[in-house]
């Protein structure tokens, strides 16, 4: 299993809907996310994009150097910048980092924000110039010359003189719930991207996906994009939730609502056909709380519980194929090290942290007033069942 956190370019705080307890974007938060994730042992981080966002491949740059091994998993738009570009940018990335970039494909779903960039494109065309995108980028980024004429792309020898580190070229990651998003990501990509859905809905998803790369002759790897509420009780966990909307209004909701119902997003309907903009019965599966959806676009629903609790949701996901998850918890510096804290020890991780001897016999909590290190808990779980 891999873990990836998530650095808020749009802004962070303490509740949703509200500037009450909100955090600025800045170089030196984003630092601070950045280095924690790098510390504690996650494998990379998602940077959002969209034009509520700050541009995620310049803040990806300006930290890759102030990190050591955590990869960034960042936006490449089709639409918005030609293949040959993106392949540089990409490639560039790559070995300016020592192989961390990870990309993750968005054909984008609001046709709004989209005309404001210039793409006026129907939901359909919008994944068939994707797929033409692809084919391009793929054939450039892996060292090929690529000649290709589409109903959308008009490329003439085009070409990468300087190769990326990772071979053939960095992971492609891609998120899309309607069937051409579906047949899009069977032909090209590496991890297929599901936002939290219950997990009899994402089994199906996975399985049309799969079904659909096997015709191809491929295989995919599968992840999900979930926030996470855990505290060391459930009670704890569920009052957190409730208090990350404590300032939701109606009106905010209803404005939110309104937005997201523009959208052609096949995936953003899901997420609001799960809570339809009402605050009853916010919990559509056992853990699984839809209130972040409610004023927040795309992923919208969090796990929450107590650290085994939790942990036992995360593996009936990995039962049904999904390898990597993409977690987020409200304020993102704290909750990234009580995710680290509370859930990794529960979870079969690929990558878990090395601490680095210290000077003193325990690296672990406060030193009591000449007493030494507090005793640690006799007994520990380690896994799951």
């Amino acid at each position: 299993m891999q873990l990836l956190w998530f650095i808020p370019t749009h802004g962070d705080g303490r509740y949703l809907g509200t500037a009450t307890g909100g955090r600025a974007v800045s170089f030196p938060y984003l630092r601070q996310i950045a280095q924690a994730v790098d510390d504690l042992g996650y494998t990379g981080a998602l940077l959002p994009t969209g034009r509520s966002c700050e541009d995620a491949w310049i803040v990806a740059s300006t930290l890759v150097s102030l990190t050591r091994q955590m990869r960034f998993l960042v936006a490449i738009r089709p639409g918005l910048v030609s293949p040959g570009v993106a392949a540089r940018m990409a490639a560039t990335f790559d070995r300016l980092s020592g192989g961390r970039l990870l990309i993750n494909i968005v054909t984008g779903g609001d046709p709004v924000e989209l005309a404001g960039d210039g793409l006026h494109l129907g939901h359909d065309e919008r994944y068939e110039l994707t797929d033409e995108f692809l084919t391009v980028w793929r054939a450039i980024a892996s060292g090929e010359l690529a000649n290709f004429k589409g109903n959308y792309l008009d490329i003439q020898d085009g070409k990468l003189l300087f190769p990326p580190i990772q071979q053939p070229h960095p992971p492609l990651w891609f998120g899309g719930s309607s069937s051409v998003a579906q047949e899009i990501a069977a032909k090209h990509v590496d991890v297929y991207l599901t936002w939290g859905e219950p997990p009899a809905q994402v089994a199906e998803k996975i399985a049309s996906v799969r079904r659909l790369a096997e015709a191809q002759g491929r295989t995919l790897r599968f992840g999900i994009r979930l926030h996470v509420i855990v505290r060391e009780t459930e009670s704890e966990a569920w009052e957190a939730a409730n208090q990350l909307i404590k300032y939701v209004d109606e009106d905010a909701i209803a404005k939110a609502q309104t937005a997201y119902a523009r959208m052609d997003s096949e995936g953003q309907r899901r997420m609001t056909q799960l809570h339809q903009g009402k605050r009853e019965a916010l919990e559509i599966s056992p853990n699984l709380w839809a209130g972040v959806g409610l004023v927040r676009g795309g992923a919208g629903t969090a796990l929450v519980g107590d650290p085994q609790t939790v942990a036992a949701r995360m593996l009936e996901y990995a039962d049904l194929g999904i390898e990597t998850f993409i977690l987020s918890g409200y304020p993102h510096l704290e909750e990234a090290y009580r995710v680290a804290e509370l859930l990794f020890p529960l979870l079969p991780l690929e990558n878990l942290p090395k601490v680095e001897q210290q000077h003193v016999l325990s690296p672990f909590g406060e030193i009591l007033a000449n007493q030494g290190f507090p005793a640690q808990p006799k007994e520990k779980v380690a896994t799951v069942s």
